[in-house]
């Protein structure tokens, strides 16, 4: 079965690195099976290498800090 890595994975199998999150890999059915139930993977969805990957965002973005709460002081408690 191929999937579509949803994760980079170090290391080797049977040899060969695993590719990059997005790259494909031809797994026998029960590993891939396996892969896509951890969410390591997903089946091919037939779109090939052209398909575009959902939800990612560039590694390189800082993240947005959110607003901060003032503290509660007595004052505003009692109102």
């Amino acid at each position: 079965m191929r999937v579509r890595m949803k994760v980079t994975i170090s290391g080797t199998r049977d040899g060969e690195t695993w590719p990059e999150r997005g790259g494909f890999k031809d797994l026998p059915d029960d590993e891939a099976k396996q892969m896509i139930a951890s969410g390591l993977a997903e089946e091919d969805n037939g779109e090939g290498d052209e398909a575009a990957e959902e939800n990612a965002t560039n590694p390189g973005d800082p993240e947005k800090a959110t607003g901060r709460r003032k503290p509660m002081t007595k004052s505003t408690v009692e109102k």
